[in-house]
């Protein structure tokens, strides 16, 4: 006569008193309380806050491809900007919240490699590189990569880099220097096909830019909760008020000072025979939710 194994009881124990034995695929499964226990299993999960705005600023990237493929080249510049707003305060409400996390920081930098590195190179060539054929996208890619090769160094080497500096042209602001170019062209309807070999000469020089190790400054080190004199906050009130009388012919100039400036500093040192140091000379606590 055939034996049926006994029913075993809730507690994965049968009534002969052997334990029960486990399944390949138990570990996978919700574990069950045991009587007496205070704690119960912790759930992993992810902090909503940061990454809602992380997945917002991905949203951006994704919403200036489209429209660059419906040919609606304003649309795509302003996702552009309005993607380098919600990145600069997703590590920024993480820290003040209190909700950093290794996952966020992956997230973000992926979310980066959409909105600064695919999204800006497939604008330009669909606005004004399509025209040169292979080099137009080549171009691209070459901007595309520069901007792949630029995340995947900062997330390498943020324990050993000065935070005062960029090591190279941060993803954001090569973005910006891309929509920039585009949204003052837009303004003044001058069409990117009369302009290919610009258009071309801005993607190379900040696809490039991003992968070098030319020194920008970070703000980083500037102390937002000191006190500042008054004329200082009159001063940003002038600043913006300056930025929204023609937003395209202010925001572009200022940078292209920045994409300049790293330069400048660059060979200004070398001239006096002191090169800036990107090398991190103090011990200072790294924060892994600062990704660009």
């Amino acid at each position: 006569m055939a034996n049926f194994p006994r029913r075993r009881t809730k507690n994965g124990v049968n009534p002969a008193g052997k334990a029960a034995k486990k399944s390949r695929f138990s570990r996978f499964t919700r574990q069950p309380v045991m009587a007496g226990d205070g704690d119960k299993p912790r759930r992993r999960g992810i902090f909503l806050l940061p990454n809602a705005f992380t997945t917002a600023a991905l949203f951006c990237g994704f919403y200036a491809i489209v429209m660059a493929m419906n040919q609606k080249f304003e649309h795509a510049a302003w996702a552009i900007f309005i993607a380098m707003i919600l990145d600069g305060l997703d590590g920024r409400i993480a820290r003040l919240t209190n909700t950093q996390s290794e996952f966020g920081a992956q997230y973000d930098s992926l979310s980066d490699m959409v909105s600064f590195g695919a999204a800006p190179a497939l604008v330009m060539y669909e606005w004004s590189l399509r025209g040169l054929g292979k080099l137009g996208w080549i171009a691209a890619f070459v901007y595309c990569a520069g901007g792949a090769l630029r995340l995947a160094r900062f997330n390498t080497n943020i324990e050993v880099v000065d935070k005062r500096f960029f090591q190279g042209l941060p993803s954001p602001a090569a973005a910006a220097l891309v929509a920039g170019f585009i949204l003052l062209m837009v303004d003044q309807e001058v069409s990117g096909m009369q302009l290919q070999w610009i258009s071309w000469g801005i993607a190379l020089f900040a696809g490039l830019t991003m992968v070098t190790n030319v020194p920008f400054y970070s703000f980083k080190d500037v102390n937002f909760r000191k006190s500042v004199p008054f004329i200082a906050v009159f001063l940003i009130a002038l600043a913006l008020a300056l930025v929204s009388i023609d937003p395209p012919k202010v925001l572009f100039p200022i940078f292209i000072a920045y994409g300049l400036s790293g330069y400048i500093v660059f060979f200004w040192r070398m001239a006096k025979g002191k090169p800036v140091s990107i090398i991190q000379t103090g011990h200072e606590p790294v924060d892994p939710s600062e990704r660009r």
